[in-house]
């Protein structure tokens, strides 16, 4: 392959990861059929093998299967080799999805996620959705907990503002905040990249190459499998496709200038947002993985950085297709309003 992977450090607090995750969800749930064992656990042993250490998965992809999948890939000796990430919060109850912080729930979903991955620690261990009726105080201090009986190493968040970030930190430092960011997904940078620089937190990338769209374009969309989630993301519908579309040429019209696929660009456009930031693409194929981390080697110049940021501006529809549930609304109650029960 010829690609070295670095590492870096995410966050303040110790934990050093490879400088791209792999994100293992597309692997079990939401983009189409999940995706056969033997096949996946060939895909993270291969990626653990060229030096992408950092795997991320979470409670409610399957639910639950995508755990179970990395339990099994990190036997033989791989436990060792990973910077093992999950994350816990969102239970999907008659296709809607409901967000719990308790401490209660925080416990027995950490509990329930060891056994799932069959280790006795969980490296990063995330909020994967902010619970809006929770002070997270409350959330944060059994989370500090678990740290302290030796079940997760950090603690990181996701979806959360920069109010609830800093008031979670106050409880315990928070490692890592995982947000979306790419080329078509700036909407973090004026708030919350600003106070995790300033609190000494690393920034983790999810669908960083736009859930696949900056890597084909609209050919994506033509090609979705039956019960594909992405059907109902706004970008992805008819009436933005033409706007997204033209943000597609323009990267792959610098990819071809530069020698580079137009997923190695987008890629490499989030690397160059800092060395506290790290991506995680997501893929089910050796051959893309492969693609995917040759955007180590892509360089960036201050111009054509800034003539790939400003192609955000050019984006139609929101980002996500629950607007409500990520960090634009995720500030929660204040704890003097927490009633502890008898």
């Amino acid at each position: 392959m010829g690609v070295n992977v670095p590492t870096i450090k995410l966050g303040s607090q110790g934990l050093e990861v490879s400088k791209q995750g792999l994100g293992c969800m597309g692997m079990s749930a939401f983009y189409g059929l999940p995706k056969p064992d033997a096949d996946m656990i060939k895909l993270i042993h291969h990626a653990i093998n060229s030096g992408v250490t950092f795997l991320d998965t979470s409670d409610m992809y399957g639910p639950h299967t995508n755990e179970i999948l990395i339990g099994k890939a990190l036997k033989g000796g791989m436990r060792e080799k990973v910077q093992l990430a999950t994350k816990f919060g969102i239970i999907n109850r008659d296709g809607k999805g409901e967000v719990h912080g308790d401490p209660a729930y925080v416990r027995s979903s950490c509990e329930s996620s060891l056994k799932r991955l069959d280790v006795d620690c969980i490296d990063l261990y995330y909020v994967h959705r902010i619970d809006t009726s929770v002070p997270i105080e409350i959330t944060m201090g059994e989370l500090k907990k678990l740290v302290e009986e030796g079940k997760i190493k950090y603690i990181g968040l996701s979806e959360a503002s920069a109010s609830t970030i800093r008031r979670a930190h106050a409880v315990h430092p928070i490692t890592a905040i995982q947000n979306e960011w790419s080329l078509w997904s700036r909407d973090l940078e004026e708030e919350l990249v600003p106070a995790c620089r300033e609190l000494g937190i690393g920034i983790v990338t999810y669908s960083p190459l736009g859930r696949g769209f900056l890597s084909v374009g609209p050919k994506l969309i033509q090609n979705l499998p039956e019960g594909d989630f992405r059907k109902i993301f706004p970008r992805f519908k008819a009436e933005n496709l033409e706007a997204n579309k033209v943000v597609y040429e323009k990267i792959s019209e610098m990819a071809t200038r530069k020698g580079c696929t137009p997923s190695q660009l987008a890629l490499a456009w989030v690397h160059h947002q800092g060395d506290d930031v790290c991506p995680i693409p997501g893929t089910t194929k050796i051959n893309n993985f492969n693609e995917n981390i040759g955007a180590l080697t892509v360089k960036l110049t201050p111009e054509e950085m800034t003539e790939l940021s400003s192609l955000a501006d050019m984006v139609g529809g929101e980002r996500h297709a629950f607007m409500t549930s990520t960090w634009v609304n995720s500030d929660t109650p204040p704890l003097s309003s927490w009633k502890v029960d008898a």
